[in-house]
């Protein structure tokens, strides 16, 4: 059973948080999910993140890493030689795109393959002007002093 959700009521109340409620439209829209590569996220720190996804058989010519945005795109393209002839086939060599939507300000910082095991490690890093500041308390003494008048009233004769 699917039941499609409506954030239009979202929309009409929320101020900058269209990036997100746009991810959760193209989440509830997906259609078919394939799972090949499998893959784990792991959270490897405060703000620190790793992809390991299992592409064995593939070459590290094979692959390929792209960020675009807040969008990480993992694709393989394997390259057949055709004097290969095979007697039974079990080790999936299709080719592959995987894409994951990353939050504002994460990084890639490194990648690699070792034993067919592709890692991604990802930091988020939050720029100095967002992170948040001790704002110093002036004491009355620093304030400077309205200046009071006094508003008289008419005399009535």
């Amino acid at each position: 059973m699917r039941t499609n959700l409506d954030f239009s009521p979202l929309f009409r109340s929320s101020i900058g948080f269209d990036r997100m409620l746009n991810v959760l439209e193209a989440a509830s829209r997906t259609e078919t999910i394939d799972n090949w590569p499998p893959y784990d996220i792991v959270k490897t720190g405060a703000d620190d993140y790793r992809i390991a996804m299992a592409v064995a058989g593939f070459l590290q010519e094979e692959l390929t890493i792209t960020q675009e945005q807040n969008m990480l795109l993992v694709s393989g393209q394997k390259t057949e030689g055709d004097d290969v002839q095979y007697l039974h086939r079990g080790i999936a060599s299709r080719s592959f795109q995987r894409r994951f939507e990353l939050a504002d300000h994460v990084k890639v910082v490194g990648a690699g393959l070792v034993n067919g095991l592709l890692t991604v490690d990802l930091k988020r890093e939050i720029p100095e002007e967002m992170k948040p500041r001790q704002i110093e308390i002036a004491n009355d003494m620093a304030l400077p002093k309205a200046e009071t008048r006094q508003i008289e009233a008419e005399k009535a004769a």
